[in-house]
């Protein structure tokens, strides 16, 4: 079934954005005028640097709007011990939400028990404080049978999403990448497509794969246009009724 824009409310669409604050060349301007963009637009959280999770959680303070940040960001090979630190620090600074990086080299090596005890190290930590974990594969350096073992090692080690891409590497979010990471998770656990979707067209098209979560730098255009349809559908159906259908 393919969504519309009638199936939909703007906070249907909101809710599926994690808005993205996590370019190393971002100033303090920027990242505070994206908070209060979050705001506006309600979003699921913004997902800002560790560095920027105090400043994100007092300037989101009274909203809905989530704050979370990154773990072993982005590529993932730190030690255990380094990204429990991290998801310590950042929970104690205010995150919600932690999007942790597997470790991938260990993943391609086949020590599938060592990326599973390294999410679930950080899984236990964010837990404990009431956090969602999402797991963050780098789909781009991995097989699908590597995509596939992933899925399985976070289910395993108790992660809330699984997570295609940071946005750093070569390519972000596929569908195929997508309907993959849906077949190989059990239903409570969420899918978050991230690098690439930029467009409303394409946050309804990873939607109607599976998709609860998106990251996104275009939060405004998308919601803008969703505003935008919506209001032209109620149009044309008001002069439709106007006019008897014909």
């Amino acid at each position: 079934m393919t969504l519309s824009i009638d199936d939909l409310t703007e906070r249907d669409i909101a809710k599926t954005i994690d808005h993205s604050l996590l370019r190393p060349e971002l100033d303090d301007a920027f990242v505070e005028d994206g908070c209060r963009l979050a705001a506006k637009y309600d979003v699921a959280s913004v997902c800002c640097r560790p560095a920027d999770v105090r400043r994100a959680k007092a300037i989101l303070a009274g909203t809905d709007v989530a704050v979370g940040t990154t773990v072993g960001f982005p590529h993932g090979n730190h030690r255990t011990e380094t990204k429990v630190f991290e998801a310590r620090q950042a929970l104690a600074d205010g995150a919600t939400e932690l999007d942790m990086v597997i470790q991938i080299a260990a993943l391609k090596s086949g020590r599938d028990a060592d990326v599973e005890s390294d999410i679930r190290a950080v899984v236990e930590v964010g837990h404990a404080a009431g956090a969602i974990v999402k797991v963050i594969f780098e789909n781009a350096y991995l097989t699908d049978d590597e995509k596939i073992r992933a899925c399985h090692l976070t289910t395993v080690a108790g992660g809330d999403f699984v997570k295609t891409s940071t946005g750093f590497a070569p390519s972000g979010a596929t569908h195929d990448d997508l309907r993959l990471m849906r077949a190989n998770t059990p239903p409570y656990i969420g899918v978050k497509a991230a690098g690439g979707v930029r467009t409303l067209d394409a946050l309804l098209a990873v939607m109607d794969l599976g998709v609860t979560r998106i990251g996104a730098t275009a939060t405004e255009t998308i919601i803008l246009d969703f505003r935008a349809r919506k209001a032209g559908t109620a149009a044309a159906a008001a002069a439709t009724a106007e006019t008897g259908g014909y």
